[in-house]
């Protein structure tokens, strides 16, 4: 009996137990602070995206839940989800109106903005509610310094100092507003000075470790990196700024062993996986980014991070297939995923469904209006429809939301070229020399603009800057040759593309250049030799069948000749509109008039993918406008031409095209 009583006992005591235990998972505030703790823990260890998922979860337990709506606002800033982090402060400051540590985050929000109007709403709160906070003052100074007042700034992170003098982070504010007023011994001083205070602190080194790069003292520079990265052996920053630094100096080698040490060093850290990636990808080897985002993926399946990444690398190396199946099973998880929608939009743009792309484009914008990548990769679909007013709109806005999106600069200066707008084309072009000076496009750009207004000095002079940055690239050699040629100095016109074709054996732009040049001079035989010779090295070129069979047709008046090359032109690339437009000009002109109709019907099936663009100077003809039967063209002129890169065919000469008849 009392072995029975004392079972009977043991399990009532385990029945109410785990009535008790299922009581309180469904409470629903022990259940969201769960939650909380869990984000927290995650927060701690750098791993913000496992972090914001469990922010989340507490959110969906309680909405009014403030600490998590704040804390998940964090996650957005470390995880530079900007749209996201402001969202969720706001909505923190509907709750809880006097957290003022979200009036400040929000505030530096609005400051990096230059909302400033929006801004000083906060910082105005924050000075009557809290006087008297080191912290208050130093988002005013970022204020007054965003705005240009320097005096006023100082004041302000002076007045932080004086309120608490044992703020390490007062000091670096404080160097970096001397640093911009020339004050490189004071600067020095303060950095040196905060890192006194909190020794353990891995910014106050890093940013001593900039003023030092800054200067051009790069071994101390580098010292005070790797004290970065000794004393936050966990965190990206120090690494990442390591990395640039050997850059910067041109230790490559150097940049990339480091990065590769990161990898095993941060094997738990997304941010600190994906820097070896990221380089190659900055760097623009293609094939080694796609190569290391392969094997991330492979080893980190559920980062979506390291996915979203892979696909658009595989976009970029037109492996649509995979990339398709990889985003299509994001979108199947989460149908508004806003960076997959992007990404499904690129593809389609890719394979030529420009409709089924602005679909997939405009439902991302409905979401996030100000995705500016969105707004760029719409342009490009709505170019490809043949709506260029609004592909326009689309580029202006991308580049509205972010100044640095060198493509979409790189699109609006080809607009303004062909509308022949060569302020605007200048415009652009400088924006794009801003954001990427090492590149010689931008300068290429500036010449084409400067020939366009027969400035042949400035346009040699942009031309060999472009020369300059990028010795190995054969577009300053292009554009040099251009120029050249359009003064009729054809020795060192020719010298200029053959430059370009040593450092460029497939450059269909310096091919035509040079075919100009012998053109020009009568030298038909020249100009066909040296297109068989650059044929005879790169065999598989539709730009240069393109290009053969064009001088067969127009100066040989080789029909069969020209209708062999043209015909293996498109062969090469089914896509080449422009191969199959003058086949079926030659298909005509032989008196195969189905034939060339059939051969236009499969041409107007074409829609190009334009995603870059640089600029040849082409000998075009354009016909008598008079009468109403198209003529034999009168005279001979020369124009610049917008070339798609994304693909070798790249020489446009039909520049007027004959009526049906």
């Amino acid at each position: 009996m009392r072995h029975s009583s004392v079972s009977r006992l043991i399990l009532a005591l385990a029945l109410i137990t785990a009535v008790i235990g299922i009581g309180c998972n469904r409470n629903p505030e022990v259940r969201k602070q769960k939650y909380l703790e869990s984000g927290d823990r995650y927060f701690e260890k750098g791993k913000y995206r496992e972090a914001a998922i469990q922010y989340s979860n507490a959110i969906q337990v309680d909405s009014r839940f403030a600490e998590a709506h704040y804390k998940l606002a964090q996650t957005g800033l470390k995880l530079q989800q900007w749209q996201s982090a402001y969202n969720e402060l706001n909505t923190t400051l509907g709750l809880q109106p006097e957290n003022y540590p979200a009036h400040i985050d929000i505030a530096n929000m609005l400051i990096a903005h230059r909302d400033f109007k929006s801004a000083k709403e906060h910082t105005d709160l924050l000075l009557q509610r809290q006087p008297n906070s080191a912290p208050v003052h130093v988002v005013v100074a970022n204020l007054m310094s965003a705005q240009g007042d320097l005096n006023a700034a100082t004041q302000e992170i002076q007045k932080a100092i004086a309120l608490d003098p044992n703020r390490s982070e007062s000091y670096v504010d404080l160097a970096l507003l001397m640093m911009r007023n020339n004050q490189a011994d004071g600067a020095e001083a303060n950095f040196k000075k905060a890192i006194e205070l909190d020794p353990k602190a891995m910014g106050p080194v890093l940013s001593l470790g900039g003023f030092y790069q800054s200067r051009g003292r790069f071994p101390e520079a580098e010292e005070q990196f790797k004290k970065a990265i000794a004393v936050d052996p966990k965190s990206v920053d120090p690494r990442s700024a390591l990395a640039r630094l050997y850059m910067g100096q041109g230790k490559k080698d150097d940049a990339e062993n480091l990065l590769k040490q990161a990898k095993k060093d941060l094997n738990d850290n997304s941010a600190g996986y994906r820097l070896l990636g990221d380089f190659y990808f900055a760097l623009g080897d293609l094939d080694k980014a796609t190569a290391e985002y392969g094997s991330l993926y492979s080893d980190h399946p559920k980062d979506t991070l390291v996915k979203k990444n892979y696909i658009q690398l595989l976009i970029l190396k037109r492996n649509l297939t995979e990339a398709k199946k990889l985003n299509d099973e994001i979108l199947k998880a989460n149908g508004k995923d806003v960076e997959a929608l992007v990404y499904r939009g690129q593809i389609q743009i890719a394979e030529g469904n420009s409709n089924d792309a602005i679909t997939a484009l405009q439902t991302a914008l409905k979401s996030t209006p100000d995705n500016a990548p969105a707004h760029y990769h719409l342009g490009v679909a709505m170019y490809q429809t043949g709506n260029i007013a609004q592909a326009e709109s689309e580029w202006r806005e991308a580049v509205r939301l972010n100044p640095g999106l060198v493509e979409a600069h790189r699109f609006l200066a080809m607009v303004a070229l062909n509308r022949n707008d060569m302020p605007s084309l200048e415009q652009s072009a400088a924006q794009v020399v801003g954001i990427q000076p090492g590149s010689p496009d931008g300068y290429a750009l500036l010449a084409v603009a400067a020939m366009n207004q027969k400035q042949f000095a400035r346009a040699e002079e942009q031309a060999r800057k472009a020369i300059s940055v990028a010795p190995q690239s054969a577009i300053g050699y292009i554009q040099l040759g251009n120029v050249k040629l359009l003064q009729k100095q054809y020795a060192e016109s020719e010298k200029g593309y053959q430059q370009a074709l040593e450092h460029d054996p497939a450059s269909a732009d310096a091919l035509s250049g040079l075919m100009n040049v012998y053109i020009s001079q009568k030298q038909i035989d020249k100009a066909l030799n040296v297109a068989n010779a650059q044929i005879a090295k790169v065999p598989n070129s539709t730009a240069f069948y393109d290009l053969l069979g064009t001088l067969l047709f127009n100066n040989k008046k080789d029909m069969n000749g020209a209708e062999a090359a043209l015909t293996k032109s498109a062969e090469l690339d089914k896509n080449n509109s422009d191969a199959l437009v003058k086949l079926g000009q030659v298909k005509v002109a032989k008196g195969s008039l189905d034939e060339g109709i059939a051969t236009y019907q499969n041409r107007s099936r074409i829609t190009r993918t334009k995603s870059a663009f640089t600029f040849c100077l082409v000998n075009c003809t354009r016909p008598s406008t008079s009468g109403t039967k198209p003529k034999t063209p009168t005279r001979r002129h020369w124009k610049f031409v917008p070339i798609n890169l994304s693909r070798p065919i790249t020489w446009r000469t039909l520049c007027w095209k004959p009526e049906a008849t």
